[in-house]
């Protein structure tokens, strides 16, 4: 389980796995450090085999409402955050900067339905039985969404105004960031499936049951 956040900022999109890897982030560093390790591992003994999967922006929930994201104390990440303001548990979304080189001004990520992203990780599975060595996948859709586009969005699936405050913009924050997921298509046969529709829907439903509960 690696991360796009390796790739550091993009010198060219859609980011494909040949770019250069320069995070900027103890988190990215740390991706780094195990993708490192385990390619090393793998070319100590040429019966070793591991696939290397950079996740983009994993967001939703499973369709049943049942498994999704809870994260403890305020979130840092977009999906989790609108969630949670939709419910009334956060007063309000933080954006953090809307003067960026993008069609609106907000930043642009590739988010990933999960359960494309458990898909994903089936594939590799089965790609690992029939390849030795270590082997570096993206796991993303290919399209970026702003923020706005992402609040919108969230707002038609939920039928909810989502309130929200510009901040500034915060260190280390890129303005565009995607994917090119053609390696895992033509190697894994894996492709997502699911879009912006359908991740706001289900992460929807799952915080849904999670606040049902708390109330219990």
């Amino acid at each position: 389980s690696s991360s796009a956040t390796v790739y550091g900022a993009p010198e060219k999109l859609p980011l494909t796995e040949t770019h250069r890897v320069s995070p900027f982030n103890p988190y990215g560093v740390s991706k780094l450090a195990a993708e490192n390790a385990i390619t090393r591992w793998t070319d100590a003994a040429p019966e070793r085999r591991a696939v290397l999967l950079r996740y983009f922006n994993p967001v939703g929930a499973h369709i049943s409402g049942k498994i999704g994201e809870n994260p403890k104390g305020r979130p840092n990440n977009l999906f989790p955050f609108i969630s949670q303001v939709a419910t009334g548990q956060q007063a309000e979304l933080e954006i953090y900067g809307d003067d960026y080189d993008t069609p609106d001004g907000t930043g642009v990520r590739d988010y990933i339905h999960i359960t494309d992203l458990v898909n994903g990780h089936i594939a590799g599975l089965a790609y690992a039985q029939n390849y030795k060595g270590s082997e570096i996948f993206n796991l993303g859709t290919g399209k970026g969404y702003s923020v706005y586009e992402v609040m919108r969005a969230f707002e038609a699936a939920t039928g909810r105004c989502i309130p929200y405050r510009i901040k500034d913009r915060r260190p280390g924050d890129i303005a565009i960031c995607y994917a090119d997921a053609a390696k895992a298509k033509n190697q894994l046969g894996w492709t997502a499936k699911l879009g912006l529709e359908e991740m706001c829907c289900d992460g929807w439903r799952w915080q849904e049951n999670q606040s049902g509960e708390a109330k219990k």
